[in-house]
Formats: structure tokens, sequence, C-alpha cells
């Protein structure tokens, strides 16, 4: 009984800032809920074994995302027009720089991604990120390097910058 309210307290605690990091690591509301879900109910199979939930919690988020990540291709079928994305409620971008940002961080790979999610907006250390994807701290600071320079020759990121330095 008292492992369950333990579980309970953790899960009112920290839900809303795993649904951000969950949206962060596939770009869409519900995929994000559901990623949540899930890393939860795994959480609760092992919660006497856990030490630390945030952690555990995380680590399956993102390695869920990345096997999802990999099954997604058997689920989605081509059609004569892409499908219009609805905006986010609550989405963290809310000016059109914000949102060329989350678009182009999308973009990356999903391990890149992971990393910068963990790394700068999670405000993870690189020992912390490299724990949590189960990688070396040297993959995490060469992934970081190549998501960063992916990010700063994105078209849609250069250009709003340039823009905003010629007023």
């Amino acid at each position: 009984m008292a492992e369950e309210a333990t579980f309970d307290e953790f899960v009112a605690a920290r839900s809303q800032a795993l649904v951000r990091s969950a949206y962060l690591l596939t770009q869409d509301e519900g995929l994000a809920e559901d990623l949540v879900q899930t890393a939860l109910t795994k959480a609760w199979f092992a919660w006497r074994r856990i030490d630390d939930p945030e952690a555990y919690v995380r680590r399956v988020m993102v390695t869920t995302s990345a096997s999802w990540w990999r099954r997604r291709w058997v689920r989605e079928t081509p059609t004569e027009l892409p499908l219009a994305r609805n905006d986010v409620g609550g989405s963290p971008a809310t000016s059109a720089e914000g949102q060329d940002l989350w678009n182009a961080i999308g973009r990356l790979p999903r391990r890149q991604r992971a990393v910068v999610v963990l790394r700068y907006l999670e405000d993870r250390t690189e020992a912390d990120t490299a724990e949590m994807l189960a990688c070396s701290i040297g993959t995490v600071k060469s992934q970081c390097a190549k998501a960063l320079a992916k990010l700063r020759l994105d078209t849609s990121l250069t250009s709003a910058s340039d823009e905003g330095t010629l007023s």
C-alpha cells in the first residue's frame, strides 16, 4: 500500500514535466501522452526495484520512443497531399521563431534529438544524459556537437536569425 502511494505521488508531481519531455521527443501531443503512460506503466511493474524513479521513467521514455520510431514506417500510409499539422495547445513555442526551433529539433535524427532534449531542454549533465541513453559520455558529446552543427545549418533557423540582425 505504501508503494502504491509513493507511485501515485511521483505521478502527480512529475507528470507535466514528463509529458513536456515526451513531446520534445515525439513532436506530437497525443504520442507524448501515450509515451508517458507507457513509461509509467512499465515503471509501476518495476517500482520496488527502482532506485531513481525520475531517471528510470525518462530512460524508458527514450528507449520506447526509439522503438516506436523504428516501427513508424509500418504504420504510415502515403497520401497525395500532406496532412495539415495542428498546433499543439500549451506548446512551449508560441512565436513563429520558436516554432521554427521546435521544427528544426524535430528534424534531427532521434538520437541527436534525445541528446539535445536531455542536455539543453531538461538541463541534464553529460553524465546523466549518457546514463539515461545507455551510452558513453563521449557519445553524448559527439551527438550533441553533430546536432548543434545541424541546427546551425538549418535554413529555417538561419533565415530567422538573419532577419533579426538586419532590423
